[in-house]
């Protein structure tokens, strides 16, 4: 068997667990069609629990339509794009729902960007209306994009009464110290209007919209800028009903109408927008909504309201796994246990196994691929390996300098193909026709992810193929070695990078972050030694620096982009 066939017979399907196929139809719906389904399937049952205020599926649904008529009168209509710059919240979910209801697309803002980040999608997307955030509405108008639109919210609206202390909280978190929610100063200004006025002023009737599919975009989900100014993925209505299928079809312990949800990753970020706020809303879940990760409160409302799902990333099980309150809960109940967003760290996979006795499913996605392609099938976990491919998806290994399949086993540049693979990069034909190949009439997906498979099927990551670092000839993978200084009991963070170096290449620069009784007392010499205990000479870091944080993405994990941009820099 030659090495394009070895890919294309999917050696993984044999281990899919029992009834999972290898292929699903996806039916020709949009978003807003898979929502109203539920909704009327579900009315009674609570959509939104947000700390402790219930919404249930009829209510969400009339605010949703509610908020689309209004959208609809303000002059958003097909093909327009709406910006939500807002914390997790109800405002969250029924923004997005109304904007895809109108054939309109959504461009989510991280809370955390700076106004010329900001800036930068709103010009980017064409955004002309924004729905935002109080609290982050300065921020929003020093960009000077001038927006025909923008509806204002306050975290607190959906409080209860007795919890409005909590959305205080919130603003304080994000702005340093409170501000007036909702002044009418500002909502005096043209083109300013109330969430709740516009909810309360305007009937659930939106106008009717024919929404194609496979050819309406749904979403344009900015991806980190890991190279130059962040670009979007165009992501359609199919993409994100293909995932609720492939995800669905994929883990069948998941009952439709029955799972109870946390949702505390953030919807701006694909992977909390995807596999926790739409899969939950389209599946009949209820979602138990947090603005802040707060690990007490959700600890505390998995045990209130025993939940089903939780979906983490790699630092919060490395928190998790040392918290003194961690085994308040019993984590093997839980139908899936989750981690995305990144790889977890083998020290932290033994750990939380060794205190819970509960195993992680891990996943690998992109935005790129609507959030998920592959994960751990059910009841045979693989240590060392991300999973296996969803039913639909193609998956196979090549030469990153070209498009020739390499030998199974072989490291190499992962390629994707499936219904959840986006249709390219907003506004960006060159970085489209890079990333997207076509081989024998198909168009696949260049993830960048230097990546094997063996045998049986499973992947394996070694490193993003921009972090790949060259000494002396020799490929270091900065990932493994971080895996290894991770095992070193004092070091609490660590991130690997190639410094320019004309004799050798690169030299390889740690940074570390001590725990802070080590602080002061273990050296450079000492962190060096270590290494070249565990690891062959040519991958031993040659610099190690010693910091007290290192810069994190916007899901927690280090930032090597921002540590190269600070050698190559200089």
């Amino acid at each position: 068997m030659n090495p394009k066939e070895a890919y294309l017979s999917k050696p993984w399907l044999k281990y899919y667990a029992e009834g999972v196929p290898a292929e699903i139809d996806i039916p020709d719906l949009s978003v807003p069609d898979l929502f109203d389904r539920t909704a009327d399937q579900y009315g009674d049952k609570p959509a939104l629990i947000f700390y402790g205020r219930k919404i249930n599926y009829r209510e969400l649904k009339e605010l949703v339509d509610r908020m689309a008529t209004a959208l609809a009168d303000l002059g958003v209509g097909k093909g327009d794009t709406v910006a939500l710059y807002l914390l997790n919240s109800p405002q969250y979910v029924i923004a997005y729902f109304a904007v895809l209801r109108l054939g309109a697309k959504v461009t989510p803002i991280s809370p955390v960007y700076t106004s010329i980040e900001v800036k930068h999608q709103l010009e980017d997307s064409e955004a002309r209306t924004a729905v935002c955030q109080d609290i982050l509405f300065d921020n929003l108008d020093k960009t000077g994009v001038p927006l025909e639109r923008v509806i204002l919210t306050s975290i607190d609206e959906y409080l209860p009464a007795l919890k409005k202390w909590l959305g205080k909280g919130a603003r304080k978190a994000k702005s340093g110290g409170e501000k007036a929610a909702l002044s009418a100063e500002t909502l005096s200004r043209k083109g300013m209007y109330s969430f709740q006025g516009l909810l309360k002023k305007y009937p659930p009737s939106p106008p009717p919209v024919t929404i194609d599919p496979r050819k309406d975009l749904a979403v344009l989900p900015y991806t980190g800028g890991t190279t130059g100014l962040p670009k979007a993925a165009m992501l359609t209505h199919r993409n994100l009903v293909a995932l609720q299928g492939q995800a669905l079809a994929f883990w069948p312990v998941l009952e439709e109408g029955k799972e109870v949800i946390i949702a505390f990753l953030p919807f701006f970020h694909i992977y909390g927008q995807v596999v926790v706020m739409l899969a939950g809303l389209v599946q009949g879940a209820t979602l138990v909504l947090f603005t802040t990760p707060d690990i007490d409160q959700i600890l505390s409302a998995m045990e209130r309201y025993q939940a089903s799902g939780f979906y983490g990333v790699p630092t919060l099980f490395e928190y998790l796994k040392e918290y003194e309150k961690t085994d308040r809960i019993d984590w093997k109940r839980l139908k899936l246990l989750a981690c995305g967003a990144d790889t977890l760290h083998e020290s932290t996979i033994e750990a939380w196994e060794k205190r819970t006795g509960a195993k992680i499913f891990e996943g690998y996605g992109m935005t790129e691929t609507t959030a998920v392609s592959h994960s751990t099938p059910l009841h045979r976990h693989k240590r060392g390996f991300f999973g296996v491919p969803l039913p639909n998806v193609k998956a196979a290994i090549i030469d990153p300098d070209g498009t020739g399949f390499l030998p199974v086993g072989e490291v190499g540049e992962m390629i994707l193909s499936g219904p959840n693979i986006m249709q390219g990069y907003w506004k960006r034909p060159e970085s489209t026709k890079e990333s997207m190949i076509e081989i024998d009439g198909e168009m696949w997906l260049r993830t960048g992810d230097l990546v094997s498979m063996d045998e049986e099927g499973y992947f394996h990551f070694f490193d993003r193929k921009r972090d790949l670092i060259k000494y002396k000839g020799y490929s270091v993978f900065a990932r493994h070695v971080e895996e290894v200084l991770y095992q070193h009991p004092q070091i609490k963070a660590a991130g690997v990078v190639g410094v320019p170096d004309p004799s050798v290449g690169h030299l390889i620069k740690a940074y570390v972050v001590l725990e802070s009784e080590a602080r002061g007392k273990v050296s450079e010499g000492e962190i060096i030694e270590f290494c070249a205990q565990k690891l062959a000479h040519y991958k031993v870091p040659k610099i190690v620096e010693f910091r007290g944080e290192l810069p994190k993405t916007d899901v927690g994990k280090v930032s090597r982009r921002e540590l190269r941009e600070e050698v190559e820099g200089g």
